[in-house]
Parts: C-alpha cells; sequence; structure tokens
C-alpha cells in the first residue's frame, strides 16, 4: 500500500504557510472580479438597452445577441477568480504529488495511456478533447500516470446543433511487475454487439485479435464482458477481487462505464469520475478540507490501480 500525506501535516507545513500568503492574493482576485462586473454592466446595460429597443431588428436575433454579450462579458469578469483558483490548486497538487514522490501539471496533453485507451475502446466517439490534472512518476515502484479527460461529442442539427460531454474522468496507467503473454479488455457489457442481438463472441482492436472469454465470477456478466487473446492469462487478470473493487470506485465517485485494458506489461484504465482534483478555493477556511478531498480521490484511484500487482494466479 502506498503511504499518503496527511493532510494535517501538510498544512502544519510549507503548504499551509504558502496558502496563507495566497489569502489577500485570493481576496484581491474576488475585488477585481467584482471591480469587472460594474466596469461591464455600466458599458452593457445602456447599451443592450439601446439595441433592444431602438434598432430596428426582429427581437429573436436581437435577445440572441445580448446573450451572447452577456455571456463573454461574464467570462471576462470572472477571470481573476479563474486564475486565483487555478493557482491555488495547482499549489496544492503539487505539494500532495511531492510528498509522494510524484510530478503535477496542471495543464497537459493527451498520453501514450490515453491513445491506448482509444486504441482499445475504452473511450465513446468524440469529436473534441481536454486534458489537465496530470500526476505522473513512480509509485509502490511502479511507473504511473494520472490525468484527466473531458470528451465531447457534437450532437443535434442546426439552431439545436450543441456540444455534449460523453465521457469526463480519470485515465489511468500503471506498468505491471511481470509482462503480459496476451492482451485481456475488460470491456462495458453489450459495448460489442451482434446484429441480431448478443455480444460478439470475437474483435479485432489495434491490430489484434481479441476472443469473447467467461467471467471468472458469473455475478460480473451484467456489468462487463472479456475479451482476450489469451483466455488463460485473462482468468487471472480479471480477478473477482478487482471487478469488485473497480465497481466499488464507480460507486465512489458517482461514476459508470468504466473499462481497463491489460497489454504490452501495463494496464490501462478509464473511469468516469466527473471532474475531480479540484482543491484550488477562493476560500482559505476550506483549504485544509480541499486538501484532504484530494488525497482522498487520488489514493482511491491510485490504490484500484495497484490492486491487481498483488494479486497472484493460483496455484496449481
Amino acid at each position: 500500500m502506498i503511504e499518503y500525506p496527511d493532510a494535517d501535516r501538510l498544512m502544519a507545513g510549507d503548504l499551509g504557510m504558502w496558502l496563507q500568503e495566497q489569502a489577500q492574493t485570493r481576496a484581491d482576485a474576488i475585488a477585481q472580479s467584482w471591480d469587472r462586473v460594474w466596469k461591464a454592466g455600466m458599458v452593457l446595460l445602456p447599451l443592450a438597452a439601446f439595441f433592444l429597443i431602438l434598432v430596428p431588428f426582429e427581437l429573436g436575433p436581437k435577445l440572441w445577441l445580448c446573450a451572447i454579450a452577456f455571456g463573454g462579458a461574464w467570462v471576462w469578469t470572472q477571470g481573476p477568480k479563474r486564475e486565483a483558483k487555478k493557482r491555488v490548486k495547482t499549489g496544492i497538487n503539487e505539494a500532495i504529488a511531492g510528498a509522494l514522490g510524484l510530478q503535477y501539471h496542471h495543464d497537459c496533453e493527451d498520453s501514450e495511456a490515453f491513445e491506448t485507451a482509444r486504441a482499445f475502446a475504452l473511450l465513446p466517439k468524440h469529436q473534441k478533447s481536454d486534458f489537465e490534472d496530470l500526476w505522473e512518476g513512480e509509485t509502490a515502484g511502479h511507473a504511473f500516470t494520472l490525468h484527466e479527460a473531458h470528451l465531447q461529442e457534437r450532437r443535434g442539427s442546426g439552431k439545436n446543433r450543441r456540444w455534449v460531454t460523453v465521457f469526463r474522468g480519470a485515465i489511468v496507467a500503471i506498468q505491471f511487475d511481470q509482462p503480459f503473454h496476451g492482451t485481456t479488455l475488460l470491456a462495458r457489457n453489450g459495448q460489442f454487439k451482434r446484429f441480431f442481438g448478443g455480444s460478439k463472441d470475437s474483435i479485432k482492436l489495434d491490430g489484434i485479435e481479441l476472443q469473447r472469454a467467461d467471467m471468472v465470477s458469473p455475478q460480473f456478466e451484467d456489468r462487463y464482458d472479456v475479451y482476450t487473446s489469451d483466455p488463460t492469462e485473462a482468468r487471472w487478470l480479471i480477478h473477482p477481487e478487482y471487478v469488485e473493487r473497480l465497481m466499488s470506485l464507480e460507486h465512489a465517485f458517482k461514476g459508470k462505464n468504466s473499462a481497463v485494458v491489460f497489454t504490452g506489461g501495463r494496464m490501462v484504465l478509464a473511469l468516469e469520475s466527473g471532474n475531480q482534483f479540484e482543491s484550488g478555493s477562493l476560500d482559505p477556511g476550506a483549504d485544509r478540507a480541499m486538501v484532504a478531498q484530494t488525497i482522498g480521490q487520488f489514493s482511491r484511484i491510485a490504490d484500484l490501480a495497484l490492486t491487481l500487482n498483488r494479486i497472484r494466479p493460483a496455484e496449481g
């Protein structure tokens, strides 16, 4: 097990001192945002009144244009608050990562783990992707990466055309103690459907032929389908203890649609868990609670990723 940092200990050290220094910065950010609200109102309200009353144009389009203008102004007014929260969040998460011997980056690009997750259909189809909150390094002797992904798909047509979130959660990769002989996929139940119903007997992903295998425990068959190139190896990789913890983790994060692939000596997990690690707050009184929350979120995901490295195939 990983020894996770204690929130009170972190707050009593350099992190707590740094957060105290950020109290005035956050207060200034709030004041600056309110100043921008006042300035935007002074400019936009008279212009909007003039536009709506005196400009000879249809009311519907005028209301849309006003809504866009006020929406853009609101984004501008909240800029100082966003920057202050991002600064605090980054400082907190860097301190937690440092205590774990990891590195943390707020902004990041897609990763090799994400490309693997996409190649093996762990993620839904999407046209737009954003990434943040990268944790990387070595944990409990294993190379480890975790970052968040926000995936969106364009849906609808005409005025109803919009971006819809199809996945928001964690992409996790961890190296195993020993290499795999094959590739094993723990997919969502019914994800690969036959034309006439039921799950396909075989699929091909990333150039690898995978055959459907029975779940080790029948109680999970209505939740996942197993596809593998090595049925013997799959029987101990997809261990009931692991599947049970995976479902418990989903429940803890109020998530769904998790999926896992074991390939190339590592495990890649896509866990729909919402937006995690949001430790930045404009209220200094909430700092300790935010630190504890982030440690808890990270520990639950990391512990799950390490579970299989503690499971070994049964003797004989």
